[in-house]
């Protein structure tokens, strides 16, 4: 029995090989020439899950001839990265390069970032990031800028039906496995490779005729994962906030600790928190959303796991604190007024007046520059100037 999954013992080792991304493969694309040239570039990954971000940056560290040494920034550490630059030391007194592949780079917290910074700069590592998260908001600027950001695009599922065939092929199973069956695995994927082959090779395991009620069958014994795009994902974090509103401190840490185990990015939460603290907390507790902004500021620079504790902490005050909407739903309706109204002209005594003539003609009429200054006037357009828009409960 081969104990290397199949994913595995498929990935592609070349850029010929590769199904699905002809946006970024090909004849004058940014991967082709890249490796034609052999001249490193630092990259950052951008793309969903399965969609050969790692295979990618293996086979160009092969077309570099460098040392290719690969961290997951959800278990490596400080000295994890202290270790890569020894190494990378000992390659460049070798005259060999080194390829830095670092998997879910957004993990990585800003120091942890800063840490690799001089030695990119200095051409020491040669980096490879890959993330699910859009980079502009979770790699630092100083490497964003020193890096060619590529979008790897999800596979279609003609792409997946054509690797599921070549493993069928590869394996010798091509006559085990039906058209159905092919099709619904490729349906089920989501445009994920790796899960693709999974669900092959583990209904491969079931029967030795593959239909669609075996591949049906696999696919409901898989273990249901937290996919962060997906119906998992968004009914976790609403179910989290629908707690804290409700005041349920149990069932909030619960759903945080489900998150958090299940590898959600911490800062996803904390940015939830903070939307939280003004929308749901808002005037009955004007000092949530400077907690909630703090924690996720605090999340941004320690990292996990220790910010499991910040992020608790802070799910904890948010459900004890007192609930008041007053502030948002003041600023939903003050949306939609303006909205309705935004042709509406400003009220000529609260306008700029920069000029004599515009001074002449009541611009900025009876306006003083004091403390808690008041003119007995309405100071909305004239139109709407028995409108209210904040309405107080407390």
């Amino acid at each position: 029995m081969n104990r290397v999954p199949l994913a595995e013992r498929m990935r592609p080792t070349k850029l010929s090989e590769v199904v699905g991304q002809d946006e970024i493969i090909g004849k004058g694309k940014i991967l082709t020439e890249i490796a034609r040239k052999g001249e490193p570039v630092n990259l950052i990954f951008w793309g969903p899950p399965g969609t050969g971000k790692t295979t990618l940056a293996r086979i160009l560290a092969q077309e570099f001839k460098a040392d290719f040494v690969e961290i997951s920034a959800v278990t490596a550490g400080k000295k994890d990265v202290e270790e890569v630059v020894e190494r990378a030391k000992l390659n460049w007194n070798l005259k060999t390069r080194t390829v830095l592949f670092v998997d879910e780079i957004h993990r990585f917290n800003k120091a942890q970032q800063d840490a690799f910074l001089p030695h990119v700069e200095s051409g020491l590592i040669t980096l490879i990031g890959a993330t699910t998260e859009n980079p502009s908001f979770e790699v630092i600027s100083p490497l964003l800028s020193r890096s060619r950001v590529v979008i790897i695009a999800p596979l279609s599922k003609e792409a997946i039906k054509k690797v599921l065939k070549r493993a069928c092929v590869a394996e010798g199973v091509t006559n085990s496995v039906t058209k159905g069956a092919l099709d619904l695995i490729a349906e089920l994927s989501g445009g994920d490779a790796r899960s693709a082959l999974g669900d092959l090779e583990l209904s491969l395991s079931l029967s030795n005729k593959v239909d669609e009620k075996i591949v049906e069958e696999a696919a409901g014994r898989k273990m249901p994962g937290y996919d962060k795009k997906g119906d998992n994902h968004y009914d976790t974090i609403s179910a989290f906030i629908k707690s804290m509103r409700g005041s349920d401190v149990d069932a909030a840490l619960y759903y945080l600790a489900r998150m958090v185990e299940a590898g959600e990015d911490p800062k996803f939460i904390a940015r939830r928190m903070v939307i939280f603290a003004s929308e749901d907390i808002g005037l009955a507790g004007n000092g949530a959303l400077s907690l909630a902004t703090a924690c996720f500021q605090a999340v941004e620079r320690v990292g996990m796991p220790e910010s499991g504790l910040i992020l608790a902490h802070t799910c904890i005050a948010l459900s004890k604190s007192k609930k008041n909407r007053d502030s948002a739903d003041a600023w939903y309706k003050a949306l939609d007024v303006a909205r309705k109204t935004r042709g509406e002209p400003v009220p000529t005594w609260l306008r700029n007046a920069p000029t004599k003539l515009m001074k002449d003609l009541g611009y900025g009429k009876g306006q003083k520059w004091e403390s808690g200054f008041h003119l007995d006037k309405n100071y909305l357009p004239n139109s709407i100037k028995d409108e209210k828009i904040f309405k107080s409960t407390i």
